[in-house]
């Protein structure tokens, strides 16, 4: 017996340190992602078309992924509060962001932010991009680009144009259109395109460079004018309306663009599923016709290919931001 110890012993202390390995093996293996409900944050105030392009993909992801995905508005500072919120959430993927050209590509306009975009949230993918719309109250005396110059040089620093925030992609595109067609117009900041968008309505500004799923029913119903939209091509939600580049404006050629990102921290493993999950979503033909009836180009690229992309924007606008040296105050 006392020879049969040490083996016994041995054999246990074998066993021991495979069940030990085992064990440390399935800690280290991530639980099934998703398993519970997913927030998707939207850094804009509701009813804009960050907000609409969030609850169309809340509601498909939902479905795919068959839990709750719930959409959580939390607007302010150009959408950097969204931002930081999601930057600061904890690194397992269930806090999604709708970002957007302020929060990824025009934040040089404010110089203390407490996070950095670039290095604080992990892009999944480009959702969708769309055009501008430059639409004005219908008792400002200009019915196209052309006229509008020449209004804005005649009376200078009298056209207000109003945007969700400075910034943001309807500030942004203004004031590349004050800059590429000599225009001397005013920006007015609101806490979100939709503030901006009644003072439009009631009078109070005269112009605004909105995306077009907040402006259609209101161009449609008489009560604003489009005077152009801002891409290469015309809108097929809006046929009738010129592009700036057919209206004389060649340089004045824009699109705002969505992405879905997560805080910097979570597993390339998540990003990477959520990026499939994603472009599955927006591959299918009622998603991607969801998002042409508000006047959106479904985009849907692969991590890399956003990340080059959003690059490339990047160094866009900066180039406009110091042009016009614009600064939040």
């Amino acid at each position: 017996m006392t020879q049969q110890w040490p083996r016994r012993a041995a054999g246990l202390g074998l066993l021991a340190l495979a069940l030990g390995v085992a064990s440390m093996s399935q800690a280290s293996q991530p639980q099934a992602y998703p398993d519970r409900m997913i927030r998707l944050v939207v850094p804009f105030t509701a009813g804009g078309s960050s907000d609409v392009q969030a609850r169309m993909l809340a509601d498909r992801l939902g479905k795919l992924y068959k839990q709750s995905v719930v959409v959580d508005n939390k607007p302010g500072a150009g959408g950097h509060i969204g931002g930081k919120f999601v930057a600061d959430a904890p690194a397992d993927g269930y806090t999604l962001l709708l970002g957007s050209i302020g929060l990824h590509a025009t934040y040089g306009v404010f110089k203390k932010l407490s996070y950095d975009p670039a290095t604080d949230l992990k892009v999944v993918t480009v959702l969708a991009e769309m055009p501008h719309v430059v639409v004005a109250n219908p008792a400002l005396p200009a019915n196209d680009l052309k006229q509008l110059v020449a209004l804005a040089r005649k009376q200078p620093d009298t056209i207000n144009f109003g945007s969700a925030g400075v910034g943001s992609s309807v500030h942004m595109i203004g004031e590349l259109f004050k800059l590429t067609a000599n225009a001397p117009i005013v920006h007015v900041p609101y806490k979100g395109s939709t503030a901006a968008l009644n003072d439009l309505l009631a009078g109070q500004i005269q112009l605004m460079f909105e995306n077009p799923p907040t402006t259609l029913a209101h161009i449609r119903g008489g009560k604003l004018k489009a005077l152009a939209v801002t891409g290469k091509a015309r809108l097929p939600a809006l046929p009738e309306v010129p592009t700036a580049i057919e209206s004389g404006f060649p340089a004045f050629e824009a699109t705002s663009w969505t992405t879905v990102a997560v805080s910097a921290k979570v597993p390339d493993a998540i990003a990477d599923k959520l990026n499939a999950d994603i472009r599955k979503i927006v591959a299918a033909p009622e998603f991607r016709q969801g998002l042409s009836e508000q006047g959106m180009t479904p985009v849907a690229n692969t991590r890399d290919a956003a990340t080059r992309f959003i690059a490339a924007e990047k160094l866009r606008w900066d180039k406009v931001i110091q042009q016009g040296r614009i600064a939040a105050e």
